[in-house]
């Protein structure tokens, strides 16, 4: 072979390279050895190791030369394997950690050094140990040894200690690596989830803690209620729930200001819990109103020194800022279980005592008449009239556009049940759900408006082919944690063959009410199988929290419109909202705002990095008629009135 006919065949990046070590080995007389590549008839690129010696006349002047070459392609795949591997284990960002089988440390990478502190020669040969925080027991390591000897591996949540003594947490992998059956190595890979935390802990701080008295809100005080509502079942004991509204204290904002108002709810807020016994609890539900949970009573009588201390307290003149105050409170009181109803109703059987006391008179307390049979019947009625409402398709669904605020386009629309009643009128869910909590009609209900969000969905498609409407659907707890929700939906689904699945969302409510996560979680993957996707709808509100962006597999986050509505005046509210914007970026999901009703809810909604928005400044929820022609007529010029952000460089 000639020099031009090798040089021919040589890959053309290499044959620069491959021609300056030929002049080498003729001027300096070096050994040819050199790794190349060369593309072959077929037109394949192939690696060769080619070792050449030069073969001189007389006058030491290069005649010819002598070598062989070998294809060491399969080599060279595997050295660029090695490299890459190489290059994961050290550029990661995920720490990683691998001991032998004895759980000695053989090995971590920069990024494990980088969030624990500790240089990798200060950890090799050691067990894991030495990061333990503290905070997990016996029993969870324990646990987590027989996951990994009877599956191979583990995943979960863990607080470890970096060298300088702080803590942080992580999201950790465990695998067991094997060789014929044998463990040979522990692979641990994890990524510092300690901000994320924070987040958590900071908006559940937020959601569940009244921030002036730091007393438990509403939300604390009805999952602490209903705790101990299964406690006094256990236990065969009773419980009061006592609804404190203060007297005359709208005088003392009129009269003082807002400041000398808050000032007097905090003093009285110790005051009432200082007159409370130490097993009892108390929470601030809003302005003025308190409601205290009294516990273990053997009889109603039990309960009434505390209330006579509680009046007192209240009554007691308060100096704040030199000025003297003088307030006393109205208290309405029930007793469980001989008012034998769920959390919600018995707050709303005190709070109904609480008006009879203010009507008696004020500064005294009334005990709930557990013989009024009202709310039962008022139940019933409610119940009755769904049964109509679906015999008679009374029901019908609004549907409120979602729109991309950056571009103006509109992303979907979300479907809300009203019911048309033909002696009262149009009802919002309001006047009807409740009455449905937790009953198998809320089932019948969330099938009918699926059904029938997917039959508009084709509707619009056949009417406007190029118009594609994303339809989201609000899907209860009660219905998700069906064990057949999968197979019902894949019937609706089968029932309109000319809808596609991508166009259908499921918003899943009352996320704190799911009671077998992994369970919604593999529902919600089956249901992703089919096409359709998933939304949490209220997040921000009860328990929304890691673990369900974590384990549900949602891709779209919407923020309750009750923070959205208030954040504008309402500093917590704001804290929530950006606490949410920020899980959701941690947690690489979209985020939606709902109750954007002003210029401002968009502007700070933009400026806060959450694009996507619905509520009445966008538009109020129309019938389904009404969708194409008031899409006709919005424009992002609309948007940009709404916002006067479109300058920005998002």
């Amino acid at each position: 072979m000639t020099k031009n006919e090798y040089l021919a065949i040589i890959y053309p990046a290499d044959r620069a390279d491959v021609i300056r070590n030929i002049e080498q080995c003729i001027d300096d007389a070096r050994e040819y050895n050199i790794d190349h590549r060369i593309v072959n008839k077929h037109s394949e690129i192939r690696w060769f190791n080619t070792k050449g010696t030069l073969v001189r006349d007389n006058q030491g002047s290069a005649v010819t030369m002598l070598g062989v070459s070998i294809d060491i392609t399969k080599r060279k795949l595997i050295e660029e394997k090695l490299h890459l591997s190489s290059r994961v284990f050290r550029d990661t960002h995920e720490g990683i950690i691998i001991t032998d089988a004895n759980r000695h440390i053989v090995d971590v990478n920069p990024a494990f050094c980088r969030i624990t502190g500790y240089s990798h020669d200060e950890v090799i040969g050691r067990t894991p140990e030495f990061l333990n925080s503290g905070k997990q027991s016996d029993s969870f390591y324990k646990d987590i040894w027989l996951q990994l000897n009877k599956f191979g591996h583990w995943q979960g949540e863990i607080w470890n200690c970096k060298k300088n003594g702080e803590l942080y947490a992580e999201l950790l992998t465990i695998s067991v690596l094997t060789d014929d059956n044998n463990v040979t190595f522990y692979l641990g890979i994890f990524t510092d989830i300690t901000q994320a935390k924070r987040q958590q802990e900071q908006l559940s701080r937020i959601a569940h803690y009244d921030l002036l008295t730091n007393l438990p809100n509403r939300v604390l005080l009805a999952d602490r209620l209903s705790q101990t509502m299964l406690q006094c079942r256990r236990h065969n004991n009773s419980l009061a729930v006592v609804f404190l509204d203060l007297d005359g204290f709208k005088q003392v904002n009129d009269s003082h200001g807002h400041d000398i108002g808050d000032k007097l709810l905090v003093a009285i807020s110790i005051r009432l819990k200082d007159a409370l016994r130490e097993e009892d609890s108390l929470a601030r539900i809003g302005g003025d109103e308190f409601v205290a949970v009294l516990t273990d009573l053997e009889s109603i009588a039990e309960c009434v020194p505390v209330l006579e201390r509680l009046l007192a307290a209240a009554a007691k003149p308060l100096t704040v800022n030199d000025i003297v105050l003088n307030v006393s409170a109205s208290i309405g009181v029930t007793i469980y279980p001989e008012d034998n109803f769920d959390a919600d109703q018995l707050m709303r059987h005190a709070d109904q005592a609480m008006y009879i006391a203010k009507q008696m008179g004020k500064n005294r307390y009334h005990l709930f008449d557990t013989s009024q049979g009202d709310t039962v019947k008022a139940q019933q009625k409610g119940i009755a009239l769904i049964r109509e409402a679906l015999a008679n398709n009374w029901f019908v669904l609004y549907y409120q556009p979602k729109v991309d605020m950056r571009t103006g386009d509109m992303i979907g629309v979300e479907a809300l049940i009203r019911l048309q009643h033909p002696e009262r009128g149009l009802l919002s869910p309001i006047e009807f759900l409740p009455a449905i909590e937790n009953n198998q009609l809320m089932i019948d209900v969330g099938e009918w408006v699926i059904d029938t969000a997917l039959s508009q969905i084709n509707q619009w498609q056949s009417l406007t082919p190029s118009l594609t409407i994303k339809v989201s659907v609000n899907v209860a707890a009660v219905q998700l944690q069906q064990s057949e929700f999968t197979s019902r939906l894949t019937k609706l689904l089968l029932t309109h063959p000319k809808v596609n699945a991508a166009n259908l969302e499921l918003e899943v409510l009352e996320t704190s009410a799911l009671s077998d996560v992994t369970h919604v979680s593999k529902t919600m993957q089956d249901c992703k199988a089919l096409g359709v996707d998933f939304s949490l709808d209220d997040f921000g509100t009860g328990y929304s929290s890691l673990t369900y962006l974590r384990r549900l597999p949602a891709s779209l986050i919407k923020i309750d419109q009750s923070f959205v509505r208030d954040m504008l005046e309402n500093s917590d509210d704001l804290a929530i909202v950006k606490g949410v914007i920020a899980l959701a970026k941690s947690f690489k999901r979209n985020v939606i705002a709902e109750g954007v009703e002003t210029p401002e809810h968009a502007a700070t909604l933009m400026l806060l990095g959450c694009h996507l928005a619905q509520g009445y400044g966008i538009a109020k929820p129309m019938r389904a008629e009404d969708i194409p022609t008031w899409l006709d007529k919005w424009s992002a010029d609309e948007i940009w009135a709404l916002t006067d952000l479109h300058k920005i460089d998002y």
